[in-house]
């Protein structure tokens, strides 16, 4: 493949993930600063690979089991893989973000999952370009736009749901690792659900159909949860000065 062709490519599958950043970040009304949320972005796309090494790992049971769970493509696949996404989005954010003096209000959580998740979803939507552009230009751009609008905003709203929980350890920190478990398990679930309505469905439109439902219902929940922090955050901090 001609290097420019490597280089379009490569920009295509950043470019969702570039205009969702974007979006979410001038509805922000307290910006984060760009350095970390450009770490935070990067720490997303570095980390991917271990998604792929735990994921490969997982199939490879299936060499010393008769069970099909462990088959690619079964639902204990797409279970497990959902799972690991999640974890290994969140990582990336523990690593870069999480101890920053710049994390300082409880929403931050939710805004760099989401940018962890645009991350990831950047590199995933890069090596899918690379595996279908050998059956055409038409067919690779039919995927790269689903993928667009569908798994680059998957990633973005399940990290988010993952975030919020962080967001709430703010406030019950001995509770933190219960609401963390509680927040990727519901992020998997979600997560799990897309790729099972996209692959288990009768028809490709069907399963679209179910998909987009699903993502507008995450948008809405998400949304609703982002209002909810910052209101409570709101209230925590002016008691905090009625206090003083």
């Amino acid at each position: 493949m001609p290097l420019s062709n490597a280089v379009i490519l490569v920009v295509l599958g950043l470019l969702p993930s570039l205009l969702w950043l974007s979006y979410f970040i001038k509805r922000d009304i307290h910006p984060e600063p760009k350095y970390l949320v450009t770490k935070v972005f990067l720490m997303g796309i570095i980390v991917s690979p271990l998604a792929i090494l735990f994921q490969i790992a997982f199939t490879k049971l299936g060499d010393f089991s008769a069970y099909n769970i462990f088959q690619g493509g079964s639902p204990g696949f797409f279970l497990w893989a959902s799972f690991v996404e999640e974890f290994i989005k969140f990582y990336a954010v523990r690593m870069v973000a999480l101890n920053s003096p710049d994390f300082d209000e409880p929403v931050d959580a939710m805004i760099y999952m989401m940018v962890a998740g645009l991350g990831f979803a950047a590199i995933e939507n890069i090596l899918v370009l690379f595996r279908t552009i050998p059956d055409g230009a038409e067919i690779a751009l039919k995927v790269w736009a689903f993928r667009a609008l569908g798994a680059t905003l998957l990633h973005a709203l399940s990290s988010a749901l993952v975030g919020y929980f962080l967001a709430m350890a703010w406030f019950f920190r001995d509770h933190h690792r219960k609401l963390l478990i509680i927040g990727l398990v519901l992020a998997t679930v979600f997560h799990f659900s897309f790729n099972m309505f996209l692959s288990t469905a009768d028809n490709q439109f069907l399963g679209i159909l179910k998909g987009t439902g699903l993502l507008l219902v995450m948008s809405f929940l998400v949304s609703l949860l982002f209002d909810r922090i910052k209101q409570r955050h709101a209230r925590l901090t002016a008691s905090q000065v009625h206090a003083a």
